[in-house]
């Protein structure tokens, strides 16, 4: 259908015109499915299963573009950070001229973001969306449209109860509101879509064709039948693949179970890319890697490392890398400068990069309750999908690699004609209700048991099961928050105590705030290690595994401040559990007394990006902590807290708190100007620029430009 042909399916002159500006020409047959039953035409709700690349995307912002017009107001949900910068970046470049007004919030789950009222499109994730309601943003009520993207992810354990809660939130906030739900992957679309209210759009069309096969012995059976040897270049035989792929000019993902997998492939291919690149491609990498070196001021070994390797155009990609780092690589491989990566399974969601040949070699995961399980075919699938390029391939491929001839049969029954398991809610777990129900009461969602299950009774939990399989969990977590004083029950019902008010509005576990408000009230002396190591024992801090080789260390630093815990261990002796979080707070104590980063990441086993997840939950916790203690009158704490959020911010020892302040100023600068003579604004302040310039790493710009701050601060009398 041409573009034009628009206005017979209820799109107006203007949208037409909107659509033409930025090259849409011709619609998709999914684009085409959804118009012929009422996208622009009707209220209705869509769920749209479609393969990667098929046009999903454009039917959600035709969807959008048209509710623009009505003066409604549209929230456009992803699940990760990363796609809501990459979706924010897309909407301004091609509708910002429009005049529609975008803007994207993703932060501060302690914010309502008044400014948000005035936006057209609020592009967010599903974790700050509910943190939002919770807040009750007052523009919630002019929201006409939501569009969820990756609607399968209702079935993930970590994400699928928020996104599920928001969805039914937002439902009960407005029953005009329509729902254009989104994925790749969705077994039982038909069951979401009749949730939803929705009207079901499935097409199995894709504009490059996909074939599967498994990979042994040197050749690659398909799923059609055909088959290909593989010539072997490197002797390793998924090098060989990869290679294969980049010769004939195209691009490889390659999954792999785990970060250190990822590393040693593409070490493993990094000698095989002799003769493959151009010039003008060396040139590209040569400025790509040294645009990676220059994201961080402490170059650590991993950083190098992926540094050297882009030369070659290799990169790897996992949650340890500096997330700056992924974003170049990620922006690099779409440009086709960087023609292979390896990647680790649990980042497949994220990756919205399409390449040739997807090569999953690791099709087995590690989990922690029961050790190592085949890998979901729904995720299988979701990694499959990102094969073939648009614009740049005939074809796209996705092979599974089998080390013997019984793997290669159950490959291809299990993975490529086995079936993918279909979407279940995740809402029933105690860990994800307790958080969700005292949000429904702090809300004002519900007020009393018979508003909660009629509540609940929306969610897609309930509409798969019932929701009286909920009714005893519902009562035990209702329980479970009377009694650790979240809410309380009078004649009128259900009501949230000051407490759980403010944790719900903090956006923490329940379980974190219980816990950071029992140590706070310990009889003892809340020392910086103290602090650390009741963070580290709260659900919402990202766990450490203590490794074997770190036991004894570990150990020794808990016998050092065993007495001082403001948790202590019931066993009277550490467990694993306990370990975990001594190494946790350990690294962050490392971390403010200015252990250099690559001593940080190396001696403890863990990945810069890791380092840097540490940095912002504790800054988190912290600041909640604060307000838990606020809630207490436990006021005295909240100095010490305030600047050991700066100093973990920043990871700087107390004497630098002053030189912080001053932008562009870190860790390595605030350091060197301490050491030079100027260790407080007073000493920059009656100092020269032509003496501050000379200290390391500042230079004459940065100079002048804090000898401007500090001025502004403390004026010259």
């Amino acid at each position: 259908m041409l573009i034009t042909e628009l206005i017979d399916y209820g799109a107006s002159i203007r949208l037409i015109e909107i659509l033409k500006s930025v090259g849409i020409k011709e619609l998709h047959p999914p684009q085409v499915m959804a118009l012929k039953e009422g996208l622009l035409s009707t209220n209705d709700s869509f769920v749209i299963s479609a393969p990667t690349a098929s046009g999903k995307t454009l039917i959600a912002e035709m969807a959008v573009l048209q509710e623009i017009e009505k003066g409604s107001k549209i929230i456009y949900l992803v699940p990760l950070r990363a796609l809501a910068s990459e979706k924010y970046e897309d909407f301004l470049e091609k509708y910002d001229k429009f005049g529609i007004k975008i803007k994207m919030s993703t932060g501060d789950f302690d914010s309502v973001y008044p400014w948000l009222k005035n936006a057209d499109i609020i592009i967010s994730t599903n974790e700050k969306i509910d943190s939002l309601i919770r807040h009750r943003a007052s523009w919630l009520k002019d929201v006409g449209l939501v569009v969820a993207d990756e609607i399968h992810l209702l079935g993930d354990p970590y994400r699928g109860p928020t996104l599920e809660m928001v969805l039914t939130r937002l439902n009960w906030l407005s029953e005009r509101l329509r729902i254009i739900a989104l994925s790749a992957t969705l077994p039982n679309s038909l069951e979401i879509a009749r949730w939803l209210n929705a009207r079901l759009i499935e097409s199995p069309w894709r504009p490059v064709p996909l074939r599967e096969g498994v990979f042994f012995n040197n050749v690659v059976i398909f799923n059609d039948g055909m088959t290909k040897g593989i010539e072997n270049i490197s002797g390793i035989e998924t090098v060989n693949l990869a290679i294969d792929t980049i010769k004939d000019k195209g691009q490889v993902m390659v999954f792999l179970n785990t970060r250190k997998n990822t590393e040693s492939f593409a070490q493993k291919a990094h000698g095989s890319m002799e003769g493959l690149l151009s010039r003008s491609d060396k040139e590209d990498l040569e400025k790509l890697s040294e645009e990676i070196i220059k994201t961080t001021s402490e170059p650590t070994r991993l950083c190098k490392k992926l540094s050297e390797f882009i030369k070659k155009g290799i990169a790897f990609h996992h949650a340890g890398i500096n997330p700056q780092q992924r974003r170049i690589v990620e922006r690099a491989f779409r440009e086709n400068k960087i023609k292979l990566i390896a990647a680790t399974t649990t980042l497949a969601m994220g990756l919205n990069l399409p390449s040739r040949r997807v090569i999953i070699k690791d099709w087995w995961r590690y989990q922690r309750s029961s050790g190592m399980e085949p890998i979901p075919v729904i995720e299988i699938k979701q990694m499959s999908g990102r094969a073939g390029r648009p614009q740049y391939d005939e074809y796209g491929e996705s092979i599974l690699i089998a080390r013997n001839k019984r793997e290669e049969t159950f490959l291809f029954e299990n993975y490529i004609r086995g079936e993918v398991e279909r979407i279940e809610s995740m809402i029933g777990s105690k860990g994800a209700l307790r958080s969700h129900i005292l949000a429904s009461i702090a809300s004002l969602f519900a007020r009393d048991r018979k508003e909660l299950v009629e509540f609940m009774s929306r969610t897609f939990f309930a509409y798969q099961q019932d929701v009286r399989t909920l009714s005893s969990i519902i009562d035990d977590t209702l329980n479970f928050l009377l009694n650790e004083g979240l809410i309380v029950l009078d004649k009128s019902g259900f009501k949230p105590t000051r407490f759980g008010h403010r944790v719900s509005d903090l956006y923490i576990d329940p379980l974190s705030a219980i816990v950071l408000r029992d140590a706070l009230h310990q009889p003892k002396e809340k020392g910086i290690f103290s602090l650390f190591h009741m963070l580290a024992c709260t659900p919402d801090m990202l766990s450490l595994s203590a490794r074997k080789k770190d036991y004894d260390e570990l150990m020794d630093i808990y016998n050092v401040h065993s007495q001082d815990l403001l948790i202590s261990d019931e066993e009277n002796f550490p467990t694993e559990d306990m370990l975990s979080q001594i190494k946790v707070a350990s690294v962050l104590m490392q971390w403010i007394l200015e252990m250099p980063e690559e001593r940080i990441v190396s001696h403890f086993g863990i990945g810069p990006g890791d380092l840097r997840t540490l940095v912002e939950l504790s800054d988190w916790l912290l600041y909640s902590a604060s307000e838990i203690g606020k809630v207490f009158g436990l006021g005295d704490l909240e100095k010490s807290i305030s600047n050991l959020r700066i100093r973990v911010f920043y990871g700087v020892k107390e004497e630098l708190l002053p030189l912080v302040t001053l932008k562009g100023i870190g860790r390595i600068r605030a350091r060197n100007l301490f050491n030079a003579g100027f260790k407080t604004l007073k000493d920059i302040r009656d100092s020269d620029i032509e003496e501050l310039e000379k200290v390391p790493a500042i230079g004459w710009a940065i100079a002048k430009d804090i000898k401007r701050q500090v001025e502004q601060k403390i004026p010259i009398i």
